[in-house]
């Protein structure tokens, strides 16, 4: 039996297919569009989906979207109606599109899977599941786990903005909910907005830019922002927000209450971002440790699952690690809204289906790889159509010749396998570089990425030597959890550096490893796995082989704005519009100095800032 998950319509559409209760294939809509967080019906997605699972749309038995579109109507009317007059700006904008497409969901998504099966509308079975529920069974369903409490946690579904829930085998049910417009996620999202950063885009530099900051405002944000309940229950006070009623995500109170205007989006930097950013991440983080132990308490279980979009926040999953509210977490790759196509789809198999479940201590995600692949022939194809000069490597000069480049300081621009699914490079599609280059953050963030020069970079480790390097001895192969450096790398900081604060402690080299070291001596960590990306593996075996370290820096094979790339064609644009010296798709390796400077490209100013 084939059942086809959809996720759309708001933002990272998305689609995954699974077969028998195995998950299949799934991907996200913008790495076939080059749109990042394309929202539009997945139709590329869902046709490699059907590719994969080598079927038509005609023979899937069901299709489900990932929440209830009448739900979501109501809350929007309601939320209007309560915030009436201040509202209706944003109601009038709002309704047309609501009364022209999404309120008439079922028959739009008929026409949509009609055009892939050839017909006007697809006649098959629809379903639909609420948006939390999705993200519930995307978390539980294709954990380890026997049984779990599952924390889910995002800016708002239907109504629903954190759940609680509880596993047991096939079944699960959500025992508890906070409801818009009481909301975490929401929360995050508002300060992102407040420090210039791009909401349901940005959240992840505002993580990052908090240890370069101080918790200033902590006791500001709990006395007037947050009720914050010792079960982690909790109510914003709607004064200081205008997600409800207006256009933005803060109000005039809460611009008040801060003492200033909301930074404008690419302006410089301030060491009060910092304090702000560090502010709400430990609000973040003690909201998140309530939560876990109320679960513990209420459902009595030993493990936890997390999803939906907080679930990204990986200092804050590195934290309930470290307490050990739980013996073992396990987080869905795809936490965010893309997630919800693999959890539709698992929900509808297990609970409307009722088909039964035998975990057996295996990830069902299989290392997240679970987009597209080219076989050698394609890509030397595909690679030649696009006018490149490359050389065609065996395995073990492959991976020798790729290991010379990345001691030699070369950014190396890495595509093998499958492409994962969710917001992390893992391996398939990465681009590389020597975490003990002093000058290899900056080089990647300035040169090759087109970014932030605060963000930082995750260290790829392999699983076996990860204790040896880190704080962290449990499995982490979707890099949503973050360790420290261990004491025995770091470096002895002087007087002057020790004293350095904020922006200024970006440049002074922590550990052994400096380009994948935080300014707080943190990572996130990545632990690479044999049995799900051999390849990758050996790199890092050949690269510890030769320069006694197991850990490469990893960013995603990307330019600021940009998607991850999908196809061969993808990674040799960004190779050709960018610094990155080195290419390696499958068994081919090219250099930038062989390649025509015809085909040279400005990435800088190609896509829209994130």
């Amino acid at each position: 039996m084939r059942i086809l998950g959809i996720s759309a319509f708001y933002h990272d559409s998305a689609a995954a297919m699974i077969e028998d209760g195995r998950i299949v294939a799934a991907a996200q809509e913008e790495r076939f569009t080059r749109k990042k967080h394309d929202a539009d019906f997945p139709a590329n997605a869902v046709a490699y989906c059907l590719s994969a699972a080598e079927c038509e749309m005609t023979e899937v038995d069901h299709v489900v979207f990932y929440d209830k579109p009448i739900l979501k109507f109501e809350r929007l009317l309601e939320t209007y109606l309560a915030t009436s007059p201040r509202g209706f700006r944003s109601f009038r904008m709002a309704m047309p599109l609501w009364i022209k497409e999404k309120l008439f969901q079922k028959k739009l998504l008929r026409r949509y899977l009609g055009k892939l099966a050839g017909v006007k509308e697809w006649p098959g079975s629809l379903l639909f599941t609420e948006h939390h529920l999705a993200h519930a069974a995307s978390a539980f369903f294709p954990s380890p786990f026997a049984s779990a409490a599952v924390l889910t946690m995002d800016g708002v579904g239907e109504w629903c903005t954190t759940s609680l829930g509880h596993g047991r085998g096939k079944d699960l049910d959500i025992l508890k909910e906070i409801r818009f417009p009481h909301s975490l996620g929401l929360l995050y999202s508002a300060f992102t907005y407040y420090t210039g950063f791009k909401v349901n885009s940005g959240e992840y530099k505002v993580m990052g830019l908090a240890p370069y900051g101080r918790p200033l405002f902590v006791q500001k944000i709990l006395d007037h922002l947050i009720d914050l309940k010792e079960d982690g229950s909790f109510r914003l006070d709607q004064r200081y927000f205008d997600y409800c009623a207006g256009l933005t995500m803060t109000s005039p109170a809460f611009h008040e209450l801060f003492g200033a205007e909301p930074r404008r989006p690419e302006s410089p930097l301030t060491q009060r971002e910092m304090d702000l950013a560090a502010s709400v991440q430990a609000v973040t983080e003690e909201v998140v440790l309530k939560l876990a132990r109320f679960a513990r308490q209420e459902t009595g279980e030993r493990h936890l699952c997390l999803a939906g979009g907080v679930a990204l926040n990986c200092v804050a999953n590195g934290k309930l690690l470290k307490k050990r509210i739980f013996d073992d977490i396990w987080i869905q790759p795809a936490a965010g809204d893309a997630g919800g196509a693999v959890g539709s789809a698992l929900a509808a198999w297990h609970g409307y289906l009722g088909n039964g479940r035998s975990p057996d201590g295996r990830d069902r995600m299989t290392g997240a790889y679970l987009g597209p692949a080219f076989d050698q022939r394609e890509v030397e194809k595909r690679l030649t159509a696009s006018g490149a000069v490359y050389t065609v490597l065996s395995d073990d000069d492959l991976i020798a010749r790729t290991v010379d480049a990345i001691v030699d300081e070369k950014a190396v621009g890495w595509m093998q396998g499958r492409m994962e699914f969710g917001p992390r490079a893992l391996g398939g599609r990465s681009i590389l570089g020597d975490p003990r280059s002093p000058i290899m953050q900056k080089t990647l963030n300035l040169k090759v990425k087109y970014r932030e020069s605060f963000r930082p970079f995750a260290p790829s480790v392999r699983r076996e030597d990860v204790a040896e390097w880190f704080d962290v001895d449990v499995d982490s192969p979707y890099m949503l959890l973050v360790g420290d450096v261990l004491d025995r790398h770091r470096l002895p900081l002087g007087a002057g550096e020790a004293a350095l604060f904020g922006i200024d402690r970006l440049n002074v080299p922590r550990s052994g490893i400096p380009a994948v070291t935080h300014v707080d001596y943190s990572a996130r960590v990545q632990t690479v796995h044999r049995d799900t990306n051999p390849r990758y593996w050996e790199l890092l075996s050949a690269f510890k082989q030769r320069t006694g370290c197991p850990v490469l820096v990893n960013t995603s094979f990307n330019v600021r704005g940009e998607p991850i790339v999908c196809t061969p064609e993808d990674a040799f644009r960004c190779f050709m519009g960018t610094e990155i010296e080195c290419l390696v798709v499958g068994n081919c390796f090219l250099r930038k100095e062989d390649q025509s400077s015809n085909l040279r490209q400005d990435y800088k100013d190609r896509f829209e800032l994130d």
